[in-house]
């Protein structure tokens, strides 16, 4: 019962630049960079979505708004130096 208040982490998965055919990944092929927590808020006027990102300590990594027609835009934030 202790950990039903927990955020979910999601492992963060980044794909090598290799020739691939559709849209299967193979293990060779896949990195693991990391684990991410994801959030989901609607917007009820404008039926846009907002998509936030965050890595494990909390620090937003990515902000990607998803319109009710299919668009998308992303916002990617790096902290490195």
């Amino acid at each position: 019962m202790g950990n039903h208040f927990e955020d979910a982490l999601f492992k963060d998965i980044f794909a090598k630049n290799k020739a691939t055919t559709g849209n299967l990944i193979k293990a060779d092929a896949a990195e693991i960079k990391g684990l991410a927590k994801i959030s989901l808020e609607e917007d009820e006027s404008d039926g846009i979505r907002i998509l936030l990102k965050k890595d494990a300590h909390d620090n937003l990594k990515e902000i990607k708004f998803i319109c009710s027609c299919g668009q998308t835009k992303s916002i990617i934030l790096d902290y490195s130096e």
